[in-house]
């Protein structure tokens, strides 16, 4: 039996001999490594980021500590949200092909899984073969007649092959492979707490312009009646054509402003349709002018939002692929050992085919050890490290942006509170200033100028107080997704 050795030799790894050593012997020598084998590579560890303690504008926004209900959406309280968000859940194609992308993922584990077991597979062949009459002839002695060279062969072989994994280098697969399915299903929850947020942003949307609506139908029907009366005015000889003319064209300006709220108010319901997976033709949302207050929002603390998130959960599991990869690159380097081999019946032609003298096996160990490459291992080393640096930067990016995002929905709703609390009051001042304008009107102590510029003054203050209502709520909507939404 021959010696299998590797000597140190300058520093350097070297494989000196394997001299007839039967298949038995090495398969022997050979399991105790693989069962002892190692996994190449760092370990992955998630690295340590310094994060606040408190969120900067938490004082002034009035978080709670209650934790964020699965189902966020229904602490709005709105019937009609529900059944869209839960339509949009189970229809909406974006979210049916991140389903698809996991399942994808989760059946790509099992492909690399596979390398860990032994490989069989069957192989049932028929070739025709002509041979070289030039080639083969001279190789015979003198006088030797050439035998046939044109001739069929017929193989059936079973074909096995296993690879030890010594070095990690599947089992480190693996575990990229894991990875990347978490990956996939942290970013189909990310998906899903996006959806639920678009759902409610143009549910929101819709009706704040049904509110803004309203306002501008009543801002009609007061314009209405006012042309109404400077044209019995105009007749009567108590207002002059200009009074006639202003009124319209402030009559026709509130035409056109219902217009572009009708148009805007139309894409919201459009975009909502698509986005809950249903054709924008046949779907209507209903009206409605009455909008919920936005709930009191639950904080947490910074650091909550590493588990809270589901995106940068799964950018750590991108991480974590990207450092397997690693130890898949390193793996290469080192010597790969199989065994192999093939066993069946072979024969030139049919006659003898099931015979047992067909019968042939041949099976053994082998050894694979790159010696030059070209830079090609160390290539692929180097783009796996660089991979890795690079999901890692991604992930602490995706830190940074969600603290972001949450103190921007912070400060969103803190204005917003305060912008509805001024507008308020200016909707009051503005409705005083118009009736204490047409009562000069009415006495002749002024134009009728004043009467349409208050009007107009409380039209933009009603519409604007409308929109910040919808704001309002949309902020809300865009601090529960910063939040992490519901989380288990």
């Amino acid at each position: 039996m021959g010696l299998l050795y590797f000597p140190i030799w300058r520093g350097k790894i070297s494989l000196v001999a394997i001299r007839e050593m039967t298949p038995l012997p090495l398969l022997c020598l050979l399991i105790p490594l693989g069962l002892a084998s190692c996994s190449l590579g760092p370990r992955f560890t998630v690295p340590e980021l310094a994060l606040p303690t408190k969120w900067k504008s938490r004082q002034t926004t009035g978080l709670s500590d209650l934790p964020v209900p699965g189902e966020w959406w229904r602490m709005y309280g709105v019937s009609e949200l529900n059944r869209l968000v839960e339509q949009a859940m189970s229809s909406n194609q974006d979210l049916r092909g991140a389903l698809a992308r996991v399942e994808t993922a989760r059946a790509l584990i099992g492909v690399q899984a596979s390398e860990w077991f032994p490989q069989l597979s069957f192989k049932d062949g028929m070739n025709y073969e002509r041979l070289s009459a030039t080639a083969f002839g001279a190789n015979l002695p003198p006088g030797i007649q050439l035998p046939p060279i044109q001739r069929r062969r017929f193989q059936n072989l079973f074909e096995f092959g296993w690879e030890l994994d010594l070095w990690g280098r599947v089992r480190r697969g693996v575990e990229g492979a894991k990875a990347s399915e978490a990956a996939a299903s942290e970013t189909l929850a990310a998906q899903r707490l996006s959806l639920a947020a678009e759902v409610a942003r143009l549910y929101f949307l819709a009706h704040s312009m049904d509110k803004q609506i309203a306002v501008v139908n009543e801002t009609l029907n007061w314009r209405l009646e006012a042309v109404k009366l400077q044209e019995s005015r105009f007749k009567g000889g108590l207002a002059n054509e200009m009074d006639v003319s202003r009124v319209k064209t402030e009559l026709e300006l509130a035409r056109n402003d219902l217009a572009s709220l009708e148009r805007q108010r139309g894409n919201a319901e459009n975009a909502l349709a698509v986005v809950c997976g249903q054709i924008p033709s046949t779907f209507k949302l209903s009206r409605n002018v009455a909008l919920p207050s936005p709930p009191r929002m639950p904080g947490g603390l910074p650091s909550t939002l590493l588990q809270r998130r589901p995106d940068i959960r799964a950018a750590e599991q991108q991480m974590r692929e990207a450092n397997a990869q690693i130890g898949v690159a390193q793996a290469s380097f080192f010597p790969a050992f199989r065994i192999g081999g093939t066993g069946g019946l072979e024969s030139i032609g049919t006659v003898d085919f099931y015979d047992a003298k067909s019968r042939t096996l041949t099976i053994g160990p082998s050894m694979t050890l790159p010696v030059f490459q070209g830079g090609r291992l160390k290539a692929n080393l180097a783009a796996s490290k660089a991979r890795y640096e690079e999901s890692l930067a991604a992930y602490r990016k995706s830190i940074l942006i969600a603290i972001q995002e949450v103190e921007d929905s912070m400060l969103d709703s803190q204005g917003y509170s305060q912008q509805a609390a001024a507008l308020n009051e200016a909707i009051k001042a503005a409705q005083e200033t118009q009736r204490l304008a047409e009562l000069r009107y009415q006495k002749g102590l002024a134009s009728y100028f004043e009467v349409v510029d208050a009007n107009r003054t409380v039209l933009n203050a009603k519409l604007l107080a409308a929109q910040i209502d919808g704001q309002r709520l949309v902020a809300s909507v865009a601090m529960l997704k910063a939040l992490g939404g519901g989380w288990k």
